[in-house]
């Protein structure tokens, strides 16, 4: 560890951002606002496929997941792969669903959708819940790696006051994106996938070389430890590990948060044809399947490798994976882990906030339609870019300064009850012909679901069942009932 001086990490991350800068000025070369937004439909479907692992796993998933196997409790073991299970339901129903919609009508943000089917209103508040939920989630994400990021500075002496970081961050997300947006990302989040995976292939041949095990006696060694349970049926629906809970809470938030967000979803409108997004879903979660064994299989492969160190376990299970890697593995591993991390918070990071500049511009300021001249669209977009990115920047301080996890989580998931309307009012409007004649109704419902949502939650009324993620279903189901108690029958 004591090899890994400040002078190396700085050196070795500042060569990875030049790297992502020089994708961006050879990406971004005759980009317009059309290229930012859509890639000019020219991405090819594979390459997308691919940077989408990057995106859909993020920072916390690298550190949490491999955290989660031998911490107890929720997604303990290899139960999480259940949810995963539900997410290959969750892409099918997207891709067969979803997508032909969406390339049926040439959307450039998808939620112009509610706008065709209930009006304007229903139109903006879709586009509302999901600004405020993508920003939350993205400042909440950058933040927990800030804090990674800022332990690492202690055990390497590499003091970087914690603001300083988190603008740095920013400004080169901003960088790399301010052009070419879309068109830069489909390929930088390639680039940011495979050094992910890298480290955590590189960090399970390390610890198998320590443990002196061969590739099979790794899989009998992972296979035959107490970390290997993957279906939890024994405890009943109390259980937050129970396979029916977990499976069906994965297919609703892979519908949710791939096929309704708009972050997730303009990857797949800038392949060329539906089609070859269609192929881009389908080959994306199988290789998702194995992606995320890979990621359980480190986690039970770290919890043993520190039992055969004497190595206590820290407190946060978050913390498992730096602590090992920075102080208990050679030093090529610590470094990959840094780059790993990098390129998990950034991946997603870095699609956020063109997602947001996406959906702000087309949604609020009327991008889509040709009144607006390329000169006026340009500067407007890059305005609001530095907008969101100002904006990220300071919810990541606030939450610092807040320094309380119970606090910063819970607000973490209140921000997961917005995606619950735009469930209930994408899946009203495609399995039904009915039309809501008053807006303002639909906002009345929209706003009134999650809140009847969390009392329900809060209180316990579902007699010792705790919903867990099944929130977001919950949440949409009463959007839908409140759309239906509103409308009237189209063909009446």
């Amino acid at each position: 560890m004591g090899e890994l001086s400040p002078t190396i990490i700085i050196t070795v991350i500042g060569l990875y951002f030049l790297v992502l800068i020089a994708i961006s000025y050879f990406t971004s070369k005759g980009a317009d606002t059309e290229s930012f937004f859509t890639a000019d439909k020219q991405s090819p479907w594979f390459v997308v496929a691919f940077g989408m692992i990057g995106a859909s796993l993020s920072g916390v998933t690298f550190i949490s997941i491999p955290g989660k196997v031998g911490a107890g409790g929720h997604n303990m073991d290899f139960s999480y792969m259940q949810m995963v299970f539900g997410f290959l339901v969750g892409y099918f129903i997207i891709a067969k669903v979803l997508m032909p919609i969406y390339y049926s009508k040439n959307l450039t943000s998808i939620y112009t959708y509610l706008e065709e089917r209930f009006g304007r209103n229903a139109y903006k508040l879709g586009a509302f819940y999901f600004l405020v939920s993508r920003v939350i989630g993205a400042a909440f994400r950058l933040y927990l790696v800030a804090i990674v990021f800022n332990a690492i500075g202690e055990l390497t002496g590499l003091q970087i006051p914690f603001w300083v970081f988190v603008l740095i961050t920013i400004l080169l997300i901003w960088i790399y994106t301010f052009k070419g947006g879309l068109k830069t990302i489909v390929w930088t989040d390639t680039l940011q996938t495979a050094f992910m995976l890298i480290a955590v292939v590189f960090t399970i041949y390390s610890i198998s070389n320590a443990l002196g095990k061969d590739f099979s006696g790794l899989i009998e060694l992972v296979s035959t430890s107490d970390y290997s349970q993957m279906f939890f049926f024994d405890k009943g629906f109390e259980d937050p590990n129970n396979f029916f809970k977990q499976f069906t809470s994965g297919i609703f938030m892979a519908i949710v948060m791939t096929g309704l967000d708009q972050d997730m979803m303009q990857k797949n409108l800038s392949c060329k044809s539906l089609k070859d997004a269609q192929k881009n879903m389908y080959s994306f979660s199988v290789v998702l399947v194995f992606v995320n064994i890979l990621f359980l299989t480190l986690g039970a492969l770290l919890y043993i490798y520190a039992a055969s160190l004497g190595v206590d376990t820290p407190a946060k299970s978050d913390l498992l994976f730096p602590t090992l890697a920075l102080k208990h593995l050679p030093m090529t591993v610590g470094l990959f882990f840094i780059l790993g991390l990098v390129a998990a918070a950034y991946s997603s990071a870095d699609s956020a906030l063109t997602a947001l500049t996406t959906s702000f511009c087309v949604d609020f300021l009327g991008f889509n339609g040709n009144k607006i001249q390329e000169n006026k669209k340009k500067s407007t977009r890059i305005i609001v870019h530095i907008g969101f990115s100002a904006l990220l920047f300071f919810l990541i301080i606030i939450f610092n300064t807040f320094n309380n996890d119970a606090i910063i989580t819970q607000l973490f998931i209140y921000s997961g009850y917005t995606y619950g309307p735009i469930l209930g009012l994408f899946s009203f409007g495609i399995m039904t012909q009915w039309k809501v004649d008053n807006n303002w109704k639909i906002i009345a419902v929209c706003l009134l679901a999650p809140f009847i949502t969390y009392y329900f939650n809060i209180n316990d009324l579902f007699i010792g069942f705790k919903l867990g993620f099944l929130i977001i279903l919950l949440n949409g189901i009463l959007t839908f009932l409140g759309l239906w108690l509103i409308s009237r029958n189209k063909n009446a």
